[in-house]
């Protein structure tokens, strides 16, 4: 069984190229999901799944648009030839706000064998600048290595001998999912157009996925940080639909110490000259102003501990601050800056923290504790001892919320934050222990 195919016995595979400014190459889709509307405050229509596993023949497969030949190209349009990723239409989707987005691709990637009940499947949600790779190498269209290495595959926490796992890029990204830098039905990309996002879009987007390949529930739906929102999410509007929630590094409301930090971030993409508004694509990106965002952000995902003891007041190699050099924590947090610039989207980058922003599960549901209680999951929540970005009381207090909730589980890092990608030995138990409860 390989890691990089697609799930055996779910859907068939749409097997279309796509870049990631949204063109497609004109051929049909062979198990593509009729078009239809997905309303973000009731979830997908009645009726069923999209198409039922080996149901949508070549013969009854949707055409999609050609790319307009006038159309920018994204810089990150080499990725529609990454191995491993799989593509698929779930129509149009109504966001929060009241906009549709028409003709909506999902990116995705999947480990394993989905069970003829289909009732084995886990959905690994990840974080901001994260994507479907979870694990894998680095290759042709898709820069990095797997995020979450080790906790996908034979024998894995997530044994793949077991269970069918799929993770998906998330709505309004920029690894293969329609996101800003994609084409709007006009040709152009989206750039500016593109409709504001909440987590709960994102969710509603995920449950058509689902819905594609005939999956009524998931075992578990799994995540940190921002994936962690969504976790949370799928469990409170869609309780009937997760087995098993596992919330990592994150919170139930984004917090005005978050909002505050991530206002910061995007007024850094914005006053970026490059940026123009959004609308960049064909022109040089605002690379100093995300760069300055990934700077300001991975603050906040390492701890003060580690910054002290890693670099303390050390000047950079050949440098000196007193005349103008940087001191090594600088250079350390400007590397982290341009790397980020050289793989992401800036637009996306803005879309998905404002959604971030806009995480909580308390609104319109009568408040935070009301909201916790609809959550019939058996739930995980862990947090990372030194994360100053999202504080384990946060973490605890989902816990306290949830009424089929372990309690809390404590990842001791010297990293912060970032503990929940690094410290892969505490998170692979407490993946494991979630799973067999």
């Amino acid at each position: 069984m390989t890691l990089t195919g697609s799930c055996t016995g779910a859907a068939p595979d749409s097997g279309f190229s796509r870049g990631y400014d949204g063109g497609y190459d004109g051929v049909a889709v062979a198990g593509a999901a009729p078009v239809r509307t997905i309303d973000a405050a009731t979830g997908p229509s009645a009726g069923g799944p999209l198409a039922a596993v080996g149901a949508v023949s070549p013969a009854a497969a949707v055409p999609l648009r050609a790319a307009s030949p006038l159309a920018a190209r994204s810089r990150f349009a080499s990725a529609d030839n990454s191995i491993g990723r799989h593509y698929l239409s779930i129509g149009d989707l109504v966001t929060e706000g009241g906009e549709t987005l028409p003709d909506v691709t999902i990116a995705y990637e999947c480990w394993g064998r989905l069970n003829p009940t289909r009732t084995n499947a886990i959905l690994i949600e990840h974080a901001l600048t994260g994507d479907a790779h979870v694990v894998g190498e680095a290759g042709p269209g898709q820069p990095t290595a797997g995020w979450w290495q080790g906790i996908v595959g034979p024998g894995a926490p997530l044994d793949t001998d077991q269970y069918c796992v799929i993770a998906t890029n998330v709505l309004g990204g920029c690894m293969g999912t329609t996101g800003p830098s994609s084409l709007a039905p006009d040709g152009a990309p989206y750039g500016s157009r593109f409709p504001r996002l909440t987590i709960r879009d994102q969710v509603v987007a995920e449950a058509a996925v689902a819905d594609a390949f005939g999956i009524d529930y998931f075992a578990a739906v799994i995540g940190g940080s921002m994936g962690g929102m969504r976790a949370l999410e799928w469990a409170v509007s869609l309780p009937d639909r997760v087995r098993r929630a596992v919330i990592i590094a994150s919170t139930a409301a984004a917090s005005a110490d978050q909002i505050a930090w991530a206002g910061m971030q995007l007024a850094a993409v914005r006053l970026d000259p490059s940026f123009a508004g959004g609308d960049y694509y064909g022109g040089p990106p605002p690379l100093g102003g995300l760069g300055l965002a990934r700077q300001i952000a991975h603050t906040t995902y390492r701890s003060s501990t580690e910054f002290s003891a890693r670099f303390g007041r050390e000047p950079q190699r050949g440098e000196d601050p007193a005349v103008g050099g940087r001191f090594a924590v600088e250079s350390y947090l400007q590397h982290h800056g341009d790397k980020l610039g050289r793989r992401f989207d800036a637009n996306s980058y803005v879309v998905l923290t404002e959604a971030m922003n806009s995480h909580d599960v308390g609104r319109g549901r009568g408040g935070e504790v009301a909201a916790l209680r609809r959550v019939t999951a058996k739930t995980t929540v862990a947090a990372v001892d030194t994360d100053r970005l999202y504080l384990p009381e946060e973490g605890a207090r989902i816990a306290a919320g949830v009424q089929r909730a372990r309690p809390l589980k404590m990842i001791q890092s010297y990293y912060g934050h970032d503990g929940f990608l690094i410290e892969a030995d505490q998170v692979a138990r407490i993946i494991r222990g979630a799973l067999h409860e």
